[in-house]
């Protein structure tokens, strides 16, 4: 979903945001952010849990900053931010479900859409990003507390677990 929210964000950006400016950038690397960090912490799964959790943490700290200022645009513009039972936003979150999803299951709302409708797209595909966030935050919290920050895992070379004085 991140990556969704990534190219989301990118063209809507480029749509509706002067390129050169400052909120231009920010939003964008606000959501490169989130899913950066997302596959970073994934990467550092195999060694530390605790860095796992970090990294996972800050992805959702940038998602918020980025859904933040969606609604700073809709509301700046004068827009309406959608209520979850707003029957577009349902449809929305419907596309979650497809098995073949990714940005094209979105891309119409995105790119062929006036800027209210783009917006709220955003707004909810970031809504479903940071809901599965948190739940996978609360299991690395939960892992974290019983059974410690650090994962060995062997070397391959040697068959000594990576910590091992032996």
């Amino acid at each position: 979903m991140s990556e969704i929210v990534y190219d989301a964000a990118t063209v809507f950006c480029n749509r509706f945001i002067d390129r050169r400016s400052r909120t231009h950038d920010q939003r964008v690397q606000a959501a490169r952010s989130g899913k950066q960090n997302i596959a970073e912490g994934s990467m550092a799964s195999g060694t530390s849990r605790k860095t796992e959790l970090k990294l996972v943490g800050v992805a959702r700290a940038s998602l918020e900053e980025l859904l933040l200022d969606c609604k700073d645009y809709l509301r700046q513009k004068g827009l309406s931010l959608w209520g979850k039972d707003h029957a577009t936003a349902k449809k929305i979150r419907q596309l979650a479900y497809a098995s073949d999803r990714s940005y094209m299951t979105y891309k119409a709302y995105i790119e062929k859409e006036e800027p209210e409708v783009a917006a709220n797209t955003l707004v909810c595909l970031i809504h479903q990003t940071n809901y599965l966030l948190d739940q996978q935050l609360r299991q690395l919290e939960e892992r974290f507390l019983k059974e410690g920050g650090f994962r060995f895992g062997y070397t391959g070379s040697n068959n000594k677990k990576v910590g091992d004085n032996n």
